[in-house]
């Protein structure tokens, strides 16, 4: 007992030992109501706002539960050191680090909004059937939370009395040194902005760009990634395909469909005449098919020709081939039928005696 006293009684670094025992005390019972919070309460809002329709309260909520417990434990012993005398030195490190935690949670918690506004946006447009350029998004929400953590790291060197204008100049030198090295990756950035807000085509897209052709799986910073016909992936640059020539087959609504045939020159002009009925009759039956005409052509080297045209009311190009072979099926059924020849290359050679 009477060491006890004496602890109490006795000082050590400028503090009784009464001090110290009431700073560990204010540290536990901070730590422990902070816990509560952290564990009760936090637990408790969280199934309320699953309750609301609104999604700020679950960003709050989010925003809260990100902070781990080593911070509640170092708020709990920074207030508490404030009962004690401290030398100068050792009251600043200890703000320099709650001044640490304290942006780096905020920075946390603002990039978890940027998560979930930015998955919120993506879900938004998958739901919609629109879920078009969500990679862009993606790409904009890692750009805003960069943006994030550089004003941070600014206003904490800004607070720690840094003098950051020299800083910023400098940043903005090295900026242009670094803008002119990397001009190529620059320019496919801002190609990618373009494609974002001009949207010649988006994701899921069949495009064709010079002799390639597929269809687009990501659109990214710096390329865009097309899964070809042959199943492979090609990756393009951005700037390349903002500064080429884009067949963009989903914008179709509609394609316009010629083929051509011929049939012998035996056949007599009489069945030549029902051809074009013919062939009319069996576009206008077929499904999603809108038939525009059929001529007798020209007279061929070996073959009487004829050119059809219709409309696949559909950008689809299996759908297109399906009806396409059921066109073909039908006209070669209804030539049998009728006695009449498809032609094909031939050659009549007339020998003299």
């Amino acid at each position: 007992m009477v060491s006890f006293n004496t602890f109490i009684s006795s000082t050590y670094w400028n503090n009784t030992g009464q001090d110290y025992l009431i700073a560990l005390g204010i540290f536990v019972v901070l730590f422990f109501i902070f816990k509560i919070f952290d564990s009760l309460i936090i637990a408790y809002l969280k199934k309320q706002a699953a309750k609301t329709k609104i999604t700020w309260d679950d960003i709050i909520i989010d925003f809260i539960n990100a902070i781990h417990w080593q911070f509640y434990a170092y708020v709990a012993f920074y207030i508490a050191t404030k009962r004690l005398t401290i030398i100068l030195a050792v009251e600043k490190i200890l703000l320099v680090i709650l001044t640490i935690f304290i942006a780096f949670y905020i920075g946390q918690g603002l990039s978890r909004v940027v998560d979930h506004l930015t998955n919120a946006q993506i879900e938004k447009r998958k739901k919609s059937d629109n879920a078009q350029n969500t990679s862009m998004i993606k790409v904009f929400g890692t750009i805003f939370k960069i943006v994030i953590w550089v004003l941070i790291l600014l206003t904490f060197l800004s607070n720690m009395g840094i003098e950051i204008t020299p800083l910023i100049a400098s940043l903005g030198v090295g900026g242009i040194a670094i803008a002119i090295a990397l001009q190529s990756v620059l320019a496919d950035l801002f190609a990618a902005f373009a494609i974002y807000f001009d949207k010649p085509f988006k994701e899921g897209d069949f495009i064709i760009v010079g002799s390639d052709m597929g269809v687009v799986n990501k659109i990214g910073i710096k390329t865009t990634r097309i899964t070809t016909l042959q199943g492979q992936e090609l990756v393009i640059s951005n700037s390349e395909l903002t500064n080429s020539r884009v067949n963009n087959y989903k914008k179709m609504q509609r394609r316009r469909i010629a083929f051509s045939f011929g049939v012998t020159y035996d056949t007599p002009s009489s069945k030549m005449k029902k051809i074009n009925k013919i062939v009319k009759n069996i576009i206008v039956k077929t499904k999603d098919a809108t038939f525009d005409r059929v001529h007798f052509k020209e007279f061929g080297n070996f073959s009487l020709n004829y050119e059809v045209v219709y409309y696949v009311e559909t950008s689809d190009y299996n759908k297109y081939m399906d009806i396409q072979e059921e066109i073909n099926l039908g006209i070669k059924e209804a030539f049998e039928k009728e006695g009449i020849e498809f032609a094909f290359p031939t050659q009549t050679l007339h020998i003299e005696k």
